[in-house]
């Protein structure tokens, strides 16, 4: 029961255990308030009969002091058991939701968007908080008590009164849960549209330069305009399909009002119940009816929190990396041996992809777009798991060994620099979160960055914006480069490292490049021909295969792809404006 409740509402193994002793303190909450209303039918009943006798007085004064103390105790162990758990499994959740992400293969996050995964991390795991804190323990606790009380009734009382009571709770519960798929259905339509809209807003602040350079913003926030308005629309109709089967259950519930006065009256019309029998059922069901009422709503909620459940059962469920945490290699070159690879089941990448690239030597990846020169260096350091072949790392096959201990063996440059709102040396620490200042620094300068970092206003503690926004292209690359160079790990990979800069960054660039490379084993993704002229090794991909590998002058003079290659490129470089 309790891997099923993890399941089922994303849940640690503590947090199921806890929920189950919400449900049982919830339960018997409820059945010691009803003890009130027991006692309070026995004192009626003496008082009708023999009158209340003097020597039973204390027994009724103890008998209700101790069930409000009962009713003190038991709504503080609930409250424990059911908020202040819930609000510490919730912070438990949203942790281990972003220890296995940090676990995932990237090949998950290239299926999902980033508003999606926001989505999940912040949204979801509030509704499923608010569902464990208010609205499971409720419904269960109401259900276990309203069913022990009437099976109890059933033996003490009339079984007709009970029947003519109890029956429109199963029937009501019965049409909601009936209602299940429809509400799942509208629920998963709605947030769908919600994804749309969230990713067309950050979409719409990614591009507004682009937009306004086109003169496209009118159109673009009339589509815009009509995602809010299909949230608005699915947002009311899915309300609307609720509260149908919520409202049509209420009215089934309190048909139990008109048939327990219809069956009480007949029963005490022919005296088989007294009065006080049939006053205690009207005081019972007029008394029941209303928080079951909101038990309903708890219970239409819950099946509507499932689509959320599934949505991060989906991320905890998934498999993940692993492997062993020490790394067994000779040296550091890198071997693909027959290497096959798809991102989906139907559309192969690389196909029997086999080199090596050298320790101390420079391999270049080079080849038309699409080629598979990205998903070669994202596979050398298990971004990707193969689907076929192996990769090994000094005779060691990296899938057997975990990420993150892989990880400690590369530096990776990419084009697109990522930069946090922080200082330029905590984004340089990144590297290696250990190093102390001095070390940043060295490495910064070895990077060229003291030159521009010297003329911000705070030096190295200036803050550099969202995503570096305050530094140029080459001043974000550079960065990128230090943090390599304070990593100072064996294995470099470069992924078109220059290829949006400008000459003079770009020989800055270069230069830093040169002294992060000595005595390493480099892999480059590279387009320009004068960026690879000097590698000791060239392999060229070309729709999935190795076409050609081997040095500069040797595929010069094959007069293959690479050599058409540098001709077109040369004739690039003598084009001018006319």
């Amino acid at each position: 029961m309790i891997e099923k409740l993890q399941h089922k509402f994303a849940l640690s193994r503590e947090g199921a255990v806890d929920m189950v002793k919400a449900c049982i303190s919830v339960t018997v909450t409820n059945i010691v308030l009803m003890a009130s209303a027991g006692i309070l039918y026995l004192l009626i009943s003496d008082m009708l009969g023999e009158g209340l006798r003097t020597e039973r007085i204390p027994v009724y004064v103890i008998g209700g002091v101790s069930v409000l103390i009962l009713i003190y105790v038991t709504n503080f162990i609930q409250y424990n058991a059911t908020f202040l758990s819930t609000y510490k499994e919730s912070g438990v959740r949203r942790t281990v939701l972003a220890e296995r992400l940090r676990k995932l293969p990237l090949s998950f996050f290239g299926k999902k968007d980033l508003s999606d995964l926001t989505t999940t991390i912040m949204s979801d795991c509030a509704m499923i908080e608010t569902a464990s804190s208010h609205w499971i323990p409720e419904l269960i606790g109401a259900l276990i008590s309203t069913a022990i009380v009437g099976v109890s009734m059933f033996f003490f009382f009339d079984w007709r009164m009970v029947l003519a009571s109890f029956w429109v709770i199963p029937a009501s519960f019965l049409l909601i849960w009936l209602s299940a798929n429809a509400q799942k259905k509208a629920v998963r339509k709605n947030n769908g549209v919600k994804m749309e809209l969230s990713d067309g807003i950050q979409e719409c602040l990614e591009s507004v330069r682009d937009l306004r350079a086109n003169n496209a913003q009118d159109r673009y926030m009339s589509g815009l305009e009509t995602k809010i308005r299909n949230v608005e629309k699915h947002a009311l109709f899915t309300e609307l399909k609720l509260a149908v089967f919520v409202n049509s259950a209420a009215i089934v519930l309190k048909l139990g009002i008109a048939t327990t006065a219809l069956v009480g009256g007949a029963l005490f019309a022919s005296g088989e119940i007294t009065l006080l029998t049939f006053f205690m059922f009207l005081m019972l069901v007029s008394r029941l009816y209303d928080p079951m009422n909101i038990t309903l709503q708890n219970f239409a909620a819950i099946i509507a929190t499932d689509v959320q459940c599934e949505r991060l059962d989906e991320v905890l469920s998934h498999d993940i990396q692993t492997g062993a945490e020490q790394m067994t290699n000779d040296g550091y070159d890198i071997e693909f041996d027959h290497v096959s690879f798809s991102y989906s089941d139907d559309t192969a990448v690389l196909k029997d992809v086999s080199f090596t690239a050298k320790q101390g030597e420079v391999t270049a990846l080079i080849g038309p777009s699409g080629g598979g020169k990205t998903t070669v260096s994202r596979l050398a350091a298990r971004f990707w798991d193969v689907t076929g072949g192996t990769i090994k790392l000094g005779g060691m096959d990296i899938s057997g060994v975990d990420p993150e201990t892989l990880f400690s063996a590369y530096s990776i440059v990419f084009q697109d620099v990522t930069l946090f709102n922080q200082s330029v040396m905590e984004n340089i620490r990144i590297g290696r979160k250990d190093a102390t200042d001095e070390e940043i620094i060295n490495a910064a300068k070895l990077a060229n960055c003291d030159e521009f970092v010297s003329k911000l206003p705070d030096g190295y503690n200036t803050l550099i914006g969202e995503n570096g926004s305050e530094l140029s292209g080459g001043e974000r690359q550079r960065i990128s480069i230090a943090r390599a160079f304070l990593k100072d790990a064996p294995i470099i990979l470069l992924d078109e490292a220059t290829a949006s800069l400008d000459v003079d960054n770009e020989t800055k660039v270069q230069a830093a490049l040169s002294r992060l490379i000595k005595d390493k084993t480099v892999m480059v993704i590279a387009h320009r021909m004068r960026t690879v002229a000097g590698a000791d090794k060239i392999v060229v991909l070309s729709d999935g295969v190795v076409a050609e590998q081997g040095t500069p002058d040797e595929l010069l003079q094959k007069n293959g792809i690479f050599a058409q290659m540098a001709r077109l490129q040369t004739e690039g470089q003598n084009w001018s404006i006319a």
